[in-house]
C-alpha cells in the first residue's frame, strides 16, 4: 500500500513537501517514483529514487524539485520548491521492483499507486 500526503494549493514561488509511506512490501528494495497527472493526459514522471538512495528527476523540474527516501521510515519524499502553475497536477508515488534496475521512466512499468495528492498553484 501507498499512502501520498502533503499536497495542497500555493502561490507560484512556493514550496511543498509531498511524503509518500510504503507498507506491505519490502520498501528499501524497491524502486519507488514520483508522477503527476493533468486532466485529459498521461502520467509525466518526475523522479526516481533507487534501491541504493540514487536519484534523477525530469527536465521540467530539474533544480527545482527534489526526490530522497527514507527506508527507515518506507517514505518516499518530493521535495518542490519554486513552483509554477503548470506544475498543478495530482501527484502520485509508484513502486515496483523492475527487477533490479530502476531506470524506467514509464508508468506502465510501475504496479503499484498510491491514491495520489493534489497541488494546486497560483
Amino acid at each position: 500500500q501507498l499512502v501520498e500526503s502533503g499536497g495542497g494549493s500555493v502561490q507560484a514561488g512556493g514550496s511543498l513537501r509531498l511524503s509518500c509511506e510504503g507498507s506491505g512490501y519490502p520498501f528499501s528494495r524497491y524502486c519507488m517514483a514520483w508522477f503527476r497527472q493533468v486532466p485529459g493526459k498521461g502520467r509525466e514522471w518526475i523522479g526516481t529514487s533507487d534501491t541504493e538512495g540514487m536519484t534523477s528527476v525530469g527536465d521540467s523540474v530539474k533544480g527545482r524539485f527534489t526526490v530522497s527516501r527514507d527506508n527507515a521510515k518506507n517514505t518516499l519524499i518530493l521535495q518542490a520548491n519554486g513552483l509554477k502553475p503548470e506544475d498543478a497536477a495530482m501527484y502520485y508515488c509508484a513502486a515496483d521492483d523492475l527487477s533490479g534496475y530502476c531506470g524506467s521512466m514509464s508508468s506502465d512499468d510501475y504496479r503499484y499507486w498510491g491514491q495520489g495528492t493534489q497541488v494546486t498553484v497560483s
